[in-house]
């Protein structure tokens, strides 16, 4: 990593887990294998904002850290980079091994509570598929249909979350993501 942390993929140490570089790393991986509009790619760190201000709009009595856990919550992918869907499925059991020890490692390193409001994971998957929505219209050239067959209508509509549906410059989505962990890390040790 480029903090000097040398970080084991198979047995990853909470030690060798710093934010810089999951925000670095976040602000660099492309969403949608890169087939989006816009002059930057979609990065996952501009999708992890989204997905946490769509949480937050949808549970807004959410803990500091729920909210922490929503934005974190593609964070193994600052390593292991985006891979799409079907190419996950495809890979099977393996790549959710190491996945799932990747994001051990960040809760443990930030102190997300495993005992976060109970169907915290669910309702964070569910804000998930609806950013996914939103970036499948707005930025990866789906139709209202067709985005609504495969992730279903969206709760929360596309006026409240407009700034986060345009592609940011690499340096933007990195700054933005650190200054809301920030944010969240200060509310969460409160």
């Amino acid at each position: 990593m480029l903090s000097g942390r040398r970080l084991d993929l198979l047995d990853p140490s909470p030690l060798d887990i710093e934010i810089v570089d999951i925000a670095h790393g976040l602000a660099r991986v492309a969403r949608w294998n890169g087939q989006t509009v816009g002059e930057y790619p979609y990065s996952v760190a501009q999708h992890s904002l989204l997905v946490e201000a769509i949480f937050s709009e949808a549970s807004p009595a959410a803990s500091p850290g729920d909210r922490l856990a929503a934005l974190l919550h593609d964070a193994p992918e600052y390593v292991v980079g985006d891979l799409i869907s079907p190419f996950k499925a495809v890979i099977g059991a393996a790549y959710k091994g190491v996945e799932a020890r990747l994001s051990h490692a960040v809760h443990l390193r930030f102190a997300i509570p495993a005992d976060g409001e109970p169907g915290r994971s669910k309702r964070i998957k569910l804000c998930d598929t609806i950013a996914a929505y939103h970036e499948a219209v707005s930025l990866a050239g789906f139709s209202e249909v067709e985005a609504r067959q495969i992730f279903g209508a969206p709760q929360i509509g596309a006026d409240a979350l407009v700034d986060y549906l345009y592609p940011w410059p690499t340096d933007r989505a990195e700054r933005t993501f650190l200054e809301r962990f920030e944010a969240l890390e200060a509310a969460l040790q409160a």
